[in-house]
C-alpha cells in the first residue's frame, strides 16, 4: 500500500526551528527540521512512508515585513524545489507565500505551481492578526482556486493580544503549550475556518479547497452546534455552515493516532475527505503508521486515506509500478 503523508515539516537555517510543542527534544526536531536528505528518508522508510508533502514550520515567512517576506519566500521555495528535485518519487512541496504582501504572494504561489511542480500552499494561520477572510487576501485565494491546489491552513501562534487574555499568569513553558499544541493551535484554526465560512470566503471562492490538520482542528466534534446556531444568523450567505465544511474542507490525522477523533472525523467530514499524515518530526511517524495500519475500516477506505484522496486532491502523479517494500513498523 502506497503511503502519502501531507503534513510533514522542514526548515532551513535563516528560519530556524520553532520552540512551542517540543520540550526535551528541541535539538532533536531542530536537527530532523534541517535535515531533508538521508536521515528523513530512512525515518520515511523505517515507518513505510513513500512520499512526504514538505511544508515550511510555523511560522514560516509569515511574521516578517512584507519586501523581507516576499524575499524569504522566494529563497525557501525555491530551496524546497531543489530538494523535490533530488527525489522526485518521495517529496512533494507546498508553497510557503508572504501573506502581508498579497498581491506578491499570489504570484508567489502562481510561480510555485506553474512554475516549480508544487501542489498547493501552506498558510500559517492569521497574519499580524488578520484571517483568510480579510479581503486584502482576495488575490492569494483566487490565485490557489484558479490554478487548482489547495491551501493547507495550519496553526500558528496567537497574537498578542490572545496570549495576554487566555495564556498570561501561568508557567512559560506550561502557557506556551496551551497556546500551542496543548489547545490553543486547535481551537484558533477552527475559528479561523468558520471565519471564513461566515465572512462569505467560499460564496466568493467556490472551487477553493482548504485542507486542516490534527483531525479537523476539533471542528468535527462541534460542527452540528456551530450549523444549528450559526447558519440562522448567517442569512448573507448561500447555503448553511455545514454545507460549507462538507464540501471545502479537507482533514488529515496529523499527530492524532488515537480511534475516537478518528471516528468522530470519518462520521462528520467522511473518509473521503480524510488524509494521512504524521505532523513529522514532532509527531513519531512509526506511530502515524501503526495508527494507519490497525484502523478498523475497510481496505478500500484505508487505501484512500493512505493515498487515494491525496493523489485526487493533489494530483499526485500515480505510479505504475508497485511501492517499493517499505511496510512500516511490525
Amino acid at each position: 500500500m502506497r503511503v502519502v503523508a501531507l503534513e510533514e515539516h522542514f526548515t532551513t537555517p535563516e528560519l530556524g526551528a520553532p520552540r512551542a510543542g517540543v520540550a526535551g527534544r528541541g535539538e532533536e526536531v531542530a536537527a530532523q527540521l534541517l535535515d531533508v536528505g538521508e536521515g528523513r528518508l530512512a525515518a520515511m522508510d523505517a515507518a513505510g512512508i513513500d512520499l512526504q508533502v514538505l511544508s515550511s514550520t510555523a511560522p514560516g515567512t509569515q511574521h516578517l515585513p512584507p519586501g523581507a517576506s516576499v524575499d524569504a519566500s522566494r529563497r525557501l521555495n525555491d530551496q524546497l524545489a531543489e530538494v523535490v528535485a533530488a527525489h522526485p518519487d518521495r517529496f512533494a512541496g507546498f508553497a510557503s507565500l508572504p501573506t502581508p504582501a498579497p498581491e506578491e504572494a499570489s504570484k508567489e504561489l502562481s510561480r510555485c505551481v506553474e512554475e516549480l511542480g508544487f501542489v498547493g500552499a501552506m498558510i500559517h494561520g492569521h497574519t499580524e492578526g488578520r484571517f483568510l477572510d480579510d479581503p486584502s487576501f482576495a488575490p492569494i485565494l483566487a490565485a490557489a482556486e484558479d490554478l487548482g491546489v489547495p491551501i493547507y491552513l495550519h496553526p500558528t501562534l496567537p497574537p498578542p493580544a490572545v496570549r495576554d487574555a487566555y495564556y498570561a499568569g501561568l508557567p512559560e513553558a506550561v502557557a506556551a503549550t496551551l497556546a500551542g499544541p496543548g489547545w490553543g493551535w486547535h481551537a484558533e484554526t477552527a475559528l479561523h475556518v468558520l471565519r471564513m465560512v461566515v465572512g462569505g470566503v467560499f460564496d466568493r471562492h467556490p472551487r477553493l479547497q482548504l485542507i486542516v490538520g490534527h483531525m479537523g482542528e476539533n471542528l468535527p466534534f462541534s460542527l452540528a452546534r456551530a450549523d444549528a446556531t450559526l447558519s440562522p444568523m448567517a442569512t448573507h450567505l448561500a447555503r448553511r455552515v455545514a454545507d460549507y465544511v462538507h464540501e471545502h474542507l479537507w482533514v488529515t490525522t496529523s499527530a492524532y493516532f488515537t480511534l475516537p477523533p478518528f471516528e468522530c472525523a470519518r462520521s462528520v467530514i467522511g473518509i473521503d475527505r480524510m488524509l494521512f499524515s504524521v505532523d513529522y518530526p514532532f509527531a513519531d511517524p512509526l506511530a502515524g503508521r501503526r495508527f494507519l495500519d490497525g484502523l478498523p475500516v475497510p481496505p478500500a477506505d484505508r487505501e484512500k486515506l493512505a493515498h487515494g484522496n491525496a493523489e485526487r486532491l493533489l494530483r499526485l502523479p500515480v505510479p505504475t509500478d508497485p511501492p517499493p517494500s517499505r511496510q512500516g513498523p511490525a
